[in-house]
């Protein structure tokens, strides 16, 4: 109860300052929208998959690549990694699957040969088997304009006119094309207003992907500015001291603290992923479970930030320097100000030496790659390994002289 007491009276401080809201929710919604606009409609919603064609100059090749990027739900990425490398990919969900196009596969399909392409996937998770479906299409369509076009060439083989290899593919391109612009679709399309807000919905979640994340990532650190600043004005006041001549122990006193960091950074999230469901039109709860457990674990280490900033921090302007160092480094290399996906590998692996990082994926898998719960354990898990070390840390290093 003591921890409470401590907690409430702390919360109380905070809000009396108007630089808390500012920079708890008002600036994060401004660069929200600021950056929203900028990078409106640069990134692809759709699952990332992997193609590694290593029939090199084939003709099937190009057509099942335009028939993968043709799909609503995934986008091939072309690439030239090795099978083990991809498999990593795919189990480390960088990519929801990977299809490779074995040496040989064109000449022995034509030939009239079955021959199954390698597909690398977890069916058991929500993205996987949304791009094994997308992948099957595909392989469906391709292998539906190849029997199309070998029955042409017998047709015509049957009739005694020659049916050689250039014909085969001539009849092939022209189904492909078929698949893709046939004569005969039927479409169903909203009128009025409705359709104009689906529109509307679909822009709102392509541009937002990255701004809504990457401000409310940031700005939870710059949060903790206001809740470190109580700790050290305890110090320099001996309020501190005062309180240990109270029946509050040391250990509440670190936790009632701790918990109010957490608090309040908790309650920042919440109303950004409301204002972010709400008003912008991104599904934080299409995985309730999901977005709940990585708010409750960005809450936990940068609240442990917060601590160990308050205990290391001797003035309110360290406060502040303490505060806003870690926020550009951790934002910029995490991913908050740009997907990590745009960078080199090895930009790449020193973002994900950082709990931001972690974070962008996360909350990245549920509102722009539609995955599942499964997607948030791991993320989840390694920011909660932070918050045991910072608050470790910050509790080691406290001081109450």
């Amino acid at each position: 109860m003591r921890i409470i007491d401590l907690t409430l009276n702390d919360l109380k401080q905070i809000v009396r300052d108007w630089k808390t809201a500012l920079f708890l929710v008002v600036m994060p919604i401004g660069f929200t929208l600021f950056f929203g606009v900028i990078f409106g409609g640069e990134q692809d919603p759709r699952l990332p998959v992997g193609f590694i064609d290593q029939d090199g100059g084939s003709v099937l090749g190009p057509h099942l690549l335009d028939l993968l990027d043709a799909s609503d739900a995934i986008r091939p990425i072309v690439s030239d990694e090795s099978i083990e490398r991809a498999e990593k990919k795919v189990s480390d969900e960088e990519w929801a699957a990977a299809v490779i196009v074995p040496a040989g596969y064109s000449e022995r399909v034509l030939a009239g040969e079955d021959i199954a392409l390698t597909v690398i996937v977890d069916g058991s998770t929500a993205a996987g088997s949304t791009a094994q479906t997308a992948i099957q299409a595909a392989v469906a369509r391709l292998q539906g304009a190849v029997k199309t076009a070998q029955l042409s060439a017998e047709a015509l083989r049957a009739q005694g006119k020659s049916a050689d290899e250039r014909l085969l593919i001539e009849a092939l391109d022209e189904t492909i094309e078929a698949w893709r612009e046939p004569p005969l679709t039927v479409s169903v399309a909203q009128s009025g207003i409705a359709a104009e807000e689906d529109e509307e919905k679909s822009v709102m979640e392509t541009s937002y992907g990255q701004a809504s994340p990457g401000m409310m990532v940031q700005f939870s650190i710059a949060g903790i500015m206001s809740a470190a600043q109580i700790v050290v004005l305890e110090r320099k006041s001996r309020s501190l001291q005062r309180l240990l001549t109270t029946a509050i122990s040391r250990v509440e006193i670190i936790l009632g603290h701790y918990l109010t960091m957490f608090v309040m950074i908790f309650v920042q999230l919440a109303l950004l992923i409301g204002f972010g469901q709400l008003a912008l039109g991104i599904d934080y709860m299409r995985e309730p479970v999901a977005t709940l457990l990585l708010a409750a674990t960005m809450s936990l280490w940068t609240a442990g930030l917060g601590l160990l900033i308050g205990v290391l921090a001797k003035t309110e302007d360290q406060t502040v320097i303490f505060s806003m160092i870690p926020m550009f480094i951790l934002s910029g290399l995490g991913g908050a100000w740009m997907p990590l996906e745009v960078t080199g590998e090895a930009f790449q692996t020193i973002g994900h030496l950082l709990p931001t990082a972690w974070a962008m994926d996360g909350i990245q898998n549920i509102i722009v790659r539609g995955m599942g719960l499964e997607s948030a354990l791991l993320p989840s898990g390694i920011m909660m390994a932070y918050a045991i070390a910072l608050f470790t840390l910050a509790a080691w290093r406290f001081k109450f002289e």
